[in-house]
């Protein structure tokens, strides 16, 4: 049972990357909606940048003080997507 639980969570974070690959192609290639890209790009890049950054500085070289960077991209991609769905 106990090795059950970590292959279900890889076949989850594969479904989940597979989604995530397949929805941002469609946005990227079939979308044509107008959803103001210049905020949503920068909402989108900058959150990406400090979310991801701040976890890879954090566990890569150990600089946990990059940790506090995290929620302002989290806070920023969450932004991005509000502003895609209006």
């Amino acid at each position: 049972m106990a090795a059950a639980v970590p292959e279900l969570f890889v076949r989850i974070a594969g479904v989940s990357g597979a989604l995530a690959v397949a929805l941002g192609a469609y946005g990227a290639h079939a979308f044509r909606g107008d959803l103001g890209e210049k905020n949503v790009g920068s909402l989108l890049g900058g959150g990406m940048l400090l979310f991801s950054g701040g976890c890879y500085l954090s566990s890569l070289f150990e600089m946990r003080s990059a940790a506090k960077i995290t929620p302002i991209g989290g806070m920023m991609l969450i932004a991005g997507w509000l502003c895609v769905a209006l």
